[in-house]
């Protein structure tokens, strides 16, 4: 077969990012030649090398295994580029071509496929995913009923059983270049915007985030099996904001700065500013610590500022430990700590688990639903703050049993014990089964036991979501 220049030249042309007056070093390509720009390109981005006595040969005949060759090497320098949707498509027929060749030469033809599977995903128009969650649930206690939790004073349902609408959200994705990006989620059943926002490359390879966006600097997340149904361990963060975030990585970690303001909150109080500025550092593939500090700049009220520490062991076999120290600088300078023992499920053969204790002193303020019950309804939400009125020792165990690709459970534990007295239990069992690839089954069990009979209730909750 000829060296086929008229293809490879368009795939030089479009498809690589060389520079534009790249040095020719073939002796018998000369500059008069309709190939010269094409093939200076692809031997700067090392897609062609010649023959070792510094020629190109372009009229001799080419193997398919030269060919195949070059096709390698042309997706390595793709993997590294953008290229167009059309610049797609031609490598991936040239990959079906020659997919004996490149096996011959031990390249992973699957590989390939799969990485120009996921630029062809980044390019082109829209991409759109959804989620839908309906609930059944089933409480022991009326909404106004002495120990009811799970329902508010002033909602009251025929045989305490409510049907709803948990979820309804449409994702939105946009690449718009290299440099930037949009996302944008549409919630409920008004479809109202819940997310928005650009990513953008900077100089320096400084990340942007611009608009309404979810923010978390704790990263200690506890999910099942995809469903979501557990809050994030996120003691200040986990909360919607409108704002900027900016992130930088180094050498031996990431550096981030926030500057924002709260998505929603109920009354002036607790509408504020938020500056942050956050350092996680790698010191080993093992072994870390998170320094950070965020001031809040109330509307109306006393500031708040909180710094923290957070260090981080990972054992590499299935086992890490975390931790954090939190205070912050109000009127008793209150603080918060956290222990945290994670096993895999592939340690015990049977179950991983989660191991958390904590320790927090009155006037701390963390936001709401932190270290909250099983059954709080959404992640990223809550912007009010939250004050704790006594000291408050808090156990959490969790575990999730993976039977199979269909099946889990879950269960978990949580105790809150106040040094004014107060005590409560919470128990919480759950069993998922994925019934298709894009439709899953929940149902929970979940109590609550108050020592004194403040909260004394049960729930039965049942979710269909189906994602897409």
């Amino acid at each position: 077969m000829k060296k086929f220049l008229a293809l490879v030249a368009v795939v030089a042309l479009v498809a690589f990012a060389a520079p534009a007056f790249a040095a020719n070093p073939f002796m018998d390509v000369p500059m008069n030649s309709w190939a010269y720009d094409a093939i200076s390109q692809l031997s700067a981005v090392g897609v062609v090398s010649g023959y070792p006595d510094g020629t190109f040969k372009g009229n001799q005949p080419m193997t398919r295994y030269e060919m195949a060759s070059i096709v390698a090497r042309a997706l390595a320098v793709v993997d590294m580029n953008k290229a167009s949707k059309q610049d797609v498509e031609m490598l991936k027929k040239l990959v079906v071509e020659f997919k004996d060749e490149l096996d011959a030469l031990g390249v992973q033809v699957d590989e390939l496929d799969s990485r120009v599977a996921v630029l062809e995903e980044n390019l082109g128009g829209w991409k759109i995913k959804g989620g839908f969650r309906f609930d059944t649930s089933m409480s022991d206690k009326e909404g106004g009923e002495a120990g009811a939790v799970y329902k508010a004073s002033d909602v009251t349902t025929w045989n305490d059983t409510d049907m709803s609408l948990a979820r309804a959200r449409f994702h939105f994705y946009k690449t718009v270049n290299d440099n930037v990006s949009f996302y944008g989620r549409l919630d409920g059943e008004g479809a109202t915007w819940a997310r928005y926002r650009m990513d953008v490359v900077l100089p320096y390879d400084i990340d942007m985030r611009v608009g309404k966006f979810c923010w978390d600097w704790e990263s200690d997340r506890y999910w099942v099996s995809g469903a979501g149904s557990w809050q994030t361990d996120s003691i200040l963060s986990d909360v919607t904001l409108y704002g900027y975030h900016f992130t930088k990585d180094f050498s031996m970690g990431t550096a981030k700065v926030l500057i924002s303001r709260t998505d929603s909150a109920t009354s002036a109080d607790t509408e504020y500013m938020l500056y942050g500025i956050d350092f996680e550092l790698n010191f080993t593939e093992q072994m870390g610590v998170q320094l950070a500090y965020v001031d809040k700049n109330y509307e109306e009220g006393e500031d708040v500022g909180t710094w923290w520490i957070a260090p981080k062991f990972d054992f590499g076999n299935g086992m890490a430990v975390t931790g954090a120290f939190y205070q912050q600088d109000t009127n008793n300078d209150p603080t918060l700590w956290k222990a945290i023992f994670k096993v895999d499920q592939d340690v015990t053969g049977f179950s991983s688990f989660w191991l958390e204790y904590a320790s927090v002193e009155a006037g701390f303020e963390y936001n709401d639903g932190a270290f909250g019950l099983i059954t709080n309804p959404e992640d990223c939400e809550a912007a009010d703050p939250t004050f704790t009125d006594a000291d408050v020792d808090i156990l959490q165990i969790m575990g999730i049993q993976q039977w199979n690709d269909k099946w889990d459970t879950w269960f978990r534990y949580a105790n809150y014990d106040s040094d004014n007295g107060n005590s409560l239990d919470n128990i919480t069992f759950g069993v998922d089964y994925l019934y298709a690839d894009s439709v899953k089954f929940q149902l929970v069990y979940d109590y609550v036991d108050d020592d004194f009979g403040v909260a004394d209730d049960s729930l039965i909750h049942f979710r269909t979501a189906v994602y897409w």
